[in-house]
C-alpha cells in the first residue's frame, strides 16, 4: 500500500513539532541573550534567572542556554535592543508587541507592513499604552473595562496576533480585549 508507510507519518509529524520548538528555543535564547547582556553575565541577576528558567520550563538543551548566555557577554550582544509597538486592532482593541531585534529599522519597517497589508496602522509611541499598566517584570496588563468584540472581530484579532506571532522578533503580545489578557507570547 504505497503512502502508508509509518516511518513517513513520524516523519512529518517530528518536523513539524521540530520547528515549533525551534522558534520557541530562539525566541527564549534572544531574551537570555539581552538580560545576560543587562546583566553584564552575572548569572545571579533574578531578570537573568528567570529567563533561564522560562528556557529550562520549555525544554530548552543546556548547550542552547549556555550559548545564549555567552553571546550576551559578547561584542554581537550590542547590538540587540528591546522595541515596543503599539497600533489599534479591530473593534478599536489595543494591542501591544513587544520585539528584540538586532536592527530597529528593519523590524519597525516590517511591523508596518505587516499591519498595512491588513489594513491596520502602527499607532505613535504611547498611543495605546492608556489601555496597560507595565509590571515590574516588564510585561503588561490590560486595564479596565475590557473590550468586548463581535465574532467577526475576534476573529480579525486572532489573526492580526498570529501574523505577530509568525515574526520572528516579536516576543510578546498584549490586547485589552476581553478574553485575551492571559494569552501573551
Amino acid at each position: 500500500m504505497a503512502g502508508h508507510s509509518k516511518w513517513a507519518q513520524i516523519k512529518r509529524q517530528k518536523a513539524v513539532t521540530d520547528q515549533a520548538r525551534s522558534k520557541v528555543f530562539g525566541r527564549l535564547a534572544r531574551v537570555i541573550t539581552l538580560e545576560s547582556k543587562k546583566a553584564a553575565g552575572n548569572l545571579s541577576s533574578p531578570s537573568l534567572q528567570a529567563a533561564i528558567q522560562r528556557a529550562k520550563d520549555a525544554n530548552m538543551p543546556k548547550d542552547n542556554i549556555e550559548r545564549a548566555i555567552a553571546k550576551g557577554t559578547s561584542k554581537e550582544a550590542n547590538d540587540l535592543e528591546t522595541v515596543t509597538y503599539e497600533c489599534y486592532g479591530p473593534g478599536g482593541s489595543a494591542c501591544i508587541a513587544t520585539a528584540v531585534t538586532d536592527n530597529r529599522n528593519r523590524t519597525t519597517q516590517e511591523i508596518k507592513h505587516l499591519l498595512s497589508k491588513n489594513g491596520y496602522e502602527l499607532a505613535a509611541p504611547g498611543s495605546a499604552m492608556w489601555a496597560f499598566n507595565k509590571l515590574p517584570d516588564g510585561t503588561f496588563s490590560p486595564n479596565e473595562p475590557l473590550v468586548d468584540l463581535s465574532s467577526e472581530d475576534e476573529q480579525k484579532l486572532f489573526d492580526l496576533l498570529t501574523l505577530f506571532d509568525e515574526h520572528e522578533d516579536v516576543q510578546e503580545t498584549y490586547t485589552n480585549v476581553r478574553g485575551y489578557e492571559d494569552t501573551s507570547d
